[in-house]
């Protein structure tokens, strides 16, 4: 008679699958893409940016505001001015900023001949450098 010896729960090591060296692969993987993660750069463009020039007056002061309201009066420094006084106005103001210049404000309403008029008397007064404005209102 054959003898039959089962072993019942004392042997499981046959069983059982060894997850180490699966363990060690995915771990040398995990460092892998860790490292390579970091010595990718993003395509792109450099972009430098010019320096904001630091401007000791401040841009209130270093331009010559005309205005022109609907009725076609000229004011400079919030002061009502002759049309033919605009040059001599103008040129004391660029005496005192050379590096200023003339930015015109006319209203909606005015007309373009006192807008010319202006821009004749600051060209006159040796002030080529000549803006015009949109007005607030």
């Amino acid at each position: 008679m054959r003898k039959h010896n089962f072993n019942l729960g004392g042997d499981t090591e046959e069983n059982e699958i060894d997850l180490t060296p699966m363990l060690d692969v995915v771990f040398i993987m995990l460092i892998f893409f860790i490292v390579t993660a970091s010595f990718i750069k993003e395509a792109g463009i450099d972009v430098n940016r010019p320096d904001a020039p630091l401007s000791e007056v401040p841009p209130e002061e270093s331009n010559i505001l005309v205005v022109v309201d609907a009725n076609d009066d000229i004011f400079i420094d919030r002061r009502h001015i002759d049309p033919r006084a605009v040059r001599a106005n103008i040129e004391r103001l660029h005496a005192e900023n050379p590096a200023g210049s003339v930015v015109i404000q006319p209203s909606r309403k005015s007309t373009n001949r006192m807008l010319v008029v202006i821009m004749d008397a600051s060209r006159q007064a040796g002030v080529y450098n000549i803006s015009i404005a949109d007005s607030p209102n």
